[in-house]
């Protein structure tokens, strides 16, 4: 199981050091938004195991997608996995259990091996990770791989996340960990969640995950990381596509680069393909919650604006997305 990727490494159990495989054949990788419990079936084909230490010569050469959340990385990691020398992974459950857990040096160097499995040798694969893995980035990512940074400047994000209908759901759900995150790198920084509204809720997220992400790129060689606004990529996608296989490594044919960023999957939302959000789409859904939630966005800024004043690890940055880092 441990020398193909047709075995999924799915879910880690600590307390009695087990690993829970899922088979996944190389279709299943190109139809799954997220590689968690959501694509299980009853049809499912699981096994379990003991920790599976990796040999030294096993491949560790996976590259990785980091993001702040709602930037747009599953459309990134799609468009990536129709390149055919690219097995894309979207958010492995293991890396959230690593996130959480922080284990030893050992288990990143196997997890490494793991997620690094391809079904050919001439491919590579791509981690597209949930947002809060960016925790783990700098010992994730190894000598020679190299990562995608993706975010999007605090105003269109804090639109991004007001327009939701259920964001208020998940930012009860998020804002205390974030919190508690933020505050490593920013001690003493501060919001009362029980009387925030959404856009403050909104703005702790979007300043705990890019400190998260710049805090990572500090640990790790500059050229490893590729930094992105998702608003910039889609001014134009097939130039921002061509940055990023670039920095990946990889060298695409123009004709069909230019063909995968005109196809069908700019015009899908990514996380459930049947449903259509184009760029255009998007661009009006945005609008509408800057008028709705102006007030909102300002009192939000304003809380941005005074973290910045105060803790140099947010004012980077709050700052890059303005071109000032």
């Amino acid at each position: 199981m441990t020398d193909t990727p047709e075995w999924l490494p799915f879910e880690y159990d600590p307390a009695a050091d087990r690993l829970t495989w899922l088979r996944m054949g190389e279709a299943g990788y190109r139809a799954a938004s997220f590689l968690d419990q959501r694509i299980l079936t009853p049809a499912s084909e699981q096994r379990q195991s003991g920790w599976p230490r990796q040999p030294a010569d096993a491949r560790r050469d996976a590259q990785y997608i980091f993001h702040i959340g709602n930037v747009g990385s599953t459309l990134i990691s799609r468009l990536l996995g129709e390149l055919p020398e690219v097995l894309a992974l979207r958010e492995p459950l293991l890396l959230r259990s690593f996130a959480e857990l922080r284990p030893d040096r050992q288990r990143f160097d196997d997890l490494a091996a793991l997620l690094s499995r391809t079904f050919r040798p001439e491919q590579r694969v791509n981690v597209k990770a949930t947002s809060f893995a960016s925790e783990i980035a700098d010992r994730l990512v190894r000598l020679g791989s190299k990562a995608l940074f993706l975010y999007a400047a605090p105003d269109r994000y804090l639109e991004n996340i007001l327009a939701g209908q259920n964001s208020w759901q998940t930012l009860r759900a998020l804002s205390p960990v974030r919190l508690a995150r933020l505050q490593e790198r920013c001690p003493g920084a501060a919001l009362d969640l029980d009387r925030a509204h959404d856009g403050l809720k909104a703005a702790l997220g979007w300043a705990c995950e890019m400190t998260s992400l710049e805090r990572a790129a500090s640990a790790l060689p500059e050229d490893a990381v590729l930094w992105m606004d998702f608003d910039r990529f889609l001014a134009d996608p097939a130039a921002g596509f061509a940055t990023i296989a670039s920095h990946f490594d990889l060298s695409p044919d123009p004709a069909r680069a230019r063909e995968i960023c005109e196809g069908p999957l700019m015009g899908r939302y990514s996380k459930a393909l049947e449903y259509e959000y184009s760029p255009a789409l998007r661009r009006e859904i945005l609008a509408d919650a800057r008028r709705r939630h102006a007030s909102a966005i300002a009192e939000a800024m304003d809380w941005l604006g005074m973290v910045e004043s105060r803790y140099p690890a947010a004012a980077r940055a709050i700052r890059r997305p303005r071109g000032e880092d």
